[in-house]
């Protein structure tokens, strides 16, 4: 199941490095391009919720295979596409296999260890999360830059079909395929609230993948504000079904869980924080500092390395520690941000001292991640893994698009005029934006002082 997972993390950000090969090759405009990047985490994040539900009616093993085949499926004719437009249309596909695939994994965890076996694997679920993130830039370099039989971009896709068909043949062997229990498959599938909480979804995201390349014109906006209307009723209708007696897509139980809305939050920062760093410092060591496609991706090796390694054992730490782990690591991760921002303040590679600081990064995103996500999910029943699986989820990729639109957009908008007296130079933009983002970790490190309080 982590295998799945990592591979579906890392096709989020394994095509960012092959981008430049792909428009070359396929004669792809810069829309195309983007949207051969973000199509996936498109119906990635809009179905999500959905692939939950559907696991939690007919069986998450079951889902968890049929998400897998369809993943690997359009992994290989991602692979084998001849324009920009089929690639486009396959990589929305990629993003539903996985949609389907993903929050199996979370359910399946919840109802098939307990006590300190659940810990331990939702430790090693938190790592692989953040280390496929850091891969998918080192695996792109290194297949972009191999061009293995003069395939240039297309190995970036094609290394998932050997990969999933083996997942595909033990997950048969090893995987529960029985159905949901039968007040599971009573709930039904609650089509209105699909469709609003799709729809609200697609407006929200959609915008932010495309708002900077367009220049946010007004549609965007109007987008957004529709959005979140949209969420408004979606929460008023499920609350009404739920107060009937029907089955609502998320139970409202489930947000009521103590620490559920904190938790929520703090995994959206988290994510915004980590996706945001990866995009904007890639920009920068490619653009600013000249670094190869290999070269950028290996200067993350250092935090996802600690940040899988704290993710797999903070909970072997003192007990006196625990309680202070999620401020500490939000901590952490404003001070690492900062000193980041300063190592390249000169405009240089940054020393010495920047692996210092990427290394508090690592530690600190770690200590803010899988101690929240542990908590949130100590509390959840297994009748109710679906629903939170599939909230988490969802929130967790809501996070990192939020953060490539707010801080790329803070890092490209002051590059506009490079060149022209008093523009900001990559390095300048890059602090910026690392100071944005140490503000948004110091916030959320204090963000359970009003909870705790009341």
């Amino acid at each position: 199941m982590l295998s799945a997972l990592f591979m579906a993390v890392l096709d989020v950000f394994i095509v960012n490095v092959a981008a430049p090969t792909i428009g070359s090759e396929l004669h792809a405009s810069g829309a195309d391009l983007q949207l051969v990047v973000a199509g996936y985490a498109i119906t990635y994040s809009v179905l999500l919720i959905t692939g939950a539900r559907l696991g939690d009616r007919y069986g998450h093993g079951r889902a968890h295979l049929a998400g897998l085949a369809l993943f690997t499926a359009a992994s290989l004719a991602c692979g084998l596409a001849q324009g920009a437009t089929e690639l486009i249309v396959f990589r929305l596909v990629q993003g539903a296999g996985s949609a389907v695939m993903i929050p199996q994994v979370l359910s399946l965890l919840q109802r098939t260890f307990t006590g300190e076996a659940r810990v331990r694997a939702l430790g090693a679920y938190s790592a692989v999360l953040a280390v496929g993130a850091a891969a998918g830039q080192i695996v792109g370099g290194v297949l972009v830059g191999a061009d293995l039989l003069g395939t240039g971009w297309r190995p970036v896709f094609l290394v998932n079909v050997p990969v999933g068909v083996a997942l595909l043949v033990l997950g048969r062997r090893v995987l529960p395929r029985d159905g949901g229990a039968g007040r599971e498959r009573a709930r039904g599938l609650d089509v209105p609230g699909l469709v609003l909480l799709g729809a609200a979804v697609s407006l929200l995201t959609v915008p932010l993948v495309l708002g900077q390349e367009a220049g946010w014109p007004r549609w965007t906006w109007l987008s957004l504000v529709t959005a979140a209307v949209l969420f408004a009723v979606f929460c008023g209708y499920e609350t009404r079904l739920a107060r009937r007696g029907g089955a609502p897509l998320i139970a409202p139980r489930v947000l009521r869980l103590p620490g559920m809305g904190l938790a929520v939050v703090r995994i959206m920062a988290v994510m915004a924080v980590n996706a945001g760093f990866l995009f904007t410092l890639t920009l920068h060591v490619q653009a600013g500092l000249g670094y190869s496609a290999l070269h950028a991706g290996l200067a993350f090796a250092p935090t996802a390395l600690v940040f899988g390694a704290v993710g797999l054992t903070w909970r072997r730490w003192p007990v006196s520690w625990q309680r202070a782990l999620i401020p500490c690591g939000f901590a952490l991760t404003a001070l690492g941000t900062a000193g980041v921002a300063a190592a390249f303040g000169g405009g240089g590679d940054g020393g010495a001292a920047l692996y210092v600081a990427y290394l508090g990064v690592g530690v600190g995103l770690s200590l803010a991640f899988s101690p929240t996500l542990t908590r949130a999910l100590a509390a959840v029943r297994p009748e109710d893994a679906a629903d939170a699986s599939g909230l988490l989820a969802t929130v967790t990729q809501l996070g990192q698009l939020i953060g490539v639109a707010v801080f790329g957009t803070l890092f490209l908008n002051r590059l506009e005029s490079l060149g022209a007296p008093g523009a900001y130079t990559s390095a300048e933009a890059l602090s910026v934006c690392l100071w944005a983002m140490a503000g948004t970790a110091a916030a959320a490190a204090v963000s359970g002082l009003v909870r705790r309080r009341r």
